[in-house]
């Protein structure tokens, strides 16, 4: 298991490296498939994976990418009050066909996977944004790792022990600190290609500490909605990790916060 993990990992870290890399079209294509993929797992998880109200859900995707890649940001609202507009007319005009607990989720995914993930690829296109972004990913996997390693060492406090009985409050302190040190590295690395930052070194490992905070919430998030529906993981889709929800889990609550936080950052 520990192999296969490892392998499948490495081919996660490296696809996405190389969608990153490129951006653009093909990072657009790669992220809208994983929001529909998640979607789907998320759908599944719900019950309501082959029905009207998850189409209409997965329409409302693809239609929330076409804008954004229009550099029509100021369209995503408006795409998402029609998928709703629509998905309650559904349950409107063919009542009693659906239940109340099959529409909610079908708008909840919507939000959940397409739209928070959808800000991996506004960030890249932002200022800096070829460099900015590995943030999103330095935040996330970086301090998931950090908190691993230090909770493994030290841990003995228990974050959430009903949710997820290994987090350690100590692990978690090592994550927010080791995910800052990374970003402060980087920058330092880096700092001639972050020049929206008044201060690269900072911002960077505020961002990371920021950042790591709330991939926290995003990973005890995903695993409130599994223990709610006792499900071990969301799919099988990658070996030794489970689903794009269970990997992507933390990364979906990271890439808006930082993109908002860079933003605002970049104005100081």
């Amino acid at each position: 298991m520990f192999i296969t993990r490892t392998i499948s990992g490495a081919v996660l870290l490296a696809i996405t490296i190389l969608m990153v890399v490129l951006g653009g079209p093909v990072l657009m294509c790669f992220l809208m498939v994983v929001s529909l993929v998640g979607m789907f797992e998320l759908y599944r998880v719900f019950g309501i994976e082959k029905k009207l109200p998850a189409y209409i859900g997965y329409a409302g995707a693809l239609a929330l990418y076409q804008v954004i890649f229009l550099n029509r940001a100021d369209l995503i609202l408006a795409v998402l009050v029609m998928d709703f507009l629509l998905i309650m007319a559904v349950y409107v005009f063919t009542y009693p066909k659906f239940h109340a607990s099959e529409i909610t989720p079908a708008f909840f995914a919507l939000v959940y996977a397409a739209l928070m993930l959808s800000f991996i690829y506004r960030t890249r296109e932002g200022a800096d944004g070829a460099y900015v972004v590995w943030l999103i990913y330095i935040s996330a996997w970086g301090s998931d790792t950090c908190a691993y390693l230090v909770g493994r060492a030290i841990g003995k406090h228990k974050m959430a022990p009903v949710l997820s009985p290994k987090k350690s409050v100590e692990g978690a302190v090592g994550g927010v600190a080791g995910a800052a040190l990374i970003g402060l590295i980087y920058a330092a690395v880096f700092q001639d290609n972050l020049t929206a930052f008044g201060n690269p070194m900072a911002a960077c490992a505020l961002i990371g500490a920021c950042g790591s905070l709330i991939s926290m919430v995003g990973d005890l998030a995903a695993s409130a909605i599994k223990r709610n529906y006792e499900i071990k993981d969301y799919g099988k889709l990658i070996p030794g990790h489970g689903g794009i929800m269970d990997r992507f889990d933390s990364i979906i609550f990271t890439a808006p916060v930082i993109f908002y936080l860079v933003q605002f950052l970049q104005t100081m």
